[in-house]
């Protein structure tokens, strides 16, 4: 089941799209893709608002191959029925390209992520998306100079942020939005206003 509630039209500059993904193990070369999730976000002056309605979460399914590792179902809880219930993996990731449009793609540690669509979209004969990315692990060090942390788990912690279900893509995607809420902050103060300001910093272009 794709859960898609709000389908966007047309693309807003103001918007950007913070995702997540779950897969069968940490090799982005050899394990395979999961799940999905993703929520919208909108810039709005010196906030970032999240927008519940634009959201998208599936998880895919598993055509064939050796039984669903028991210690990677508990860590994400998607079971072998949930597996074999999910959505054909080239509409899903159609429908995800669908709901991201052009905007900026966000996460943490996206490397992993942006490798496990790319892999999963190639197998379909699909092209790999052509947005921008932005890791939040690469941004949140700039605005925290004197701050040691390198988990996502670090960083939520250091603003007081908690999970409903740490390693479940929707959970961790909405999370993570509400970190680049707290860190938009801090960068608004140093006079950024827009997506590409914001990466310019992160990435010291």
């Amino acid at each position: 089941m794709i859960w898609w509630p709000w389908r966007r039209r047309e693309e807003d500059a103001a918007r950007a799209v913070v995702l997540d993904v779950e897969s069968s193990g940490l090799d982005p070369e050899r394990d395979d893709l999961q799940a999905i999730a993703a929520v919208g976000v909108e810039r709005r002056g010196s906030r970032v608002v999240i927008r519940p309605g634009d959201s998208f979460d599936v998880v895919l399914r598993r055509e064939s191959g050796a039984p669903p590792d028991k210690s990677n179902i508990l860590l994400h809880g998607i079971g072998a029925g949930a597996q074999r219930a999910g959505i054909e993996a080239a509409e899903a990731l159609e429908a995800f390209a669908d709901h991201a449009g052009t905007a900026l793609l966000i996460g943490f540690h996206v490397a992993f992520d942006r490798r496990m669509i790319e892999r999963a979209s190639r197998a379909v004969g699909r092209p790999r998306p052509a947005n921008r990315w932005l890791d939040l692990a690469d941004l949140a060090p700039v605005l925290h100079p004197g701050v040691r942390a390198t988990a996502l788990d670090d960083w939520l912690a250091l603003y007081g942020i908690t999970v409903a279900q740490r390693h479940a893509a929707a959970s961790d995607a909405w999370a993570t939005a509400e970190l680049l809420q707290r860190l938009w902050l801090r960068a608004a103060d140093q006079g950024v206003r827009d997506w590409r300001a914001l990466a310019a910093l992160a990435y010291g272009e």
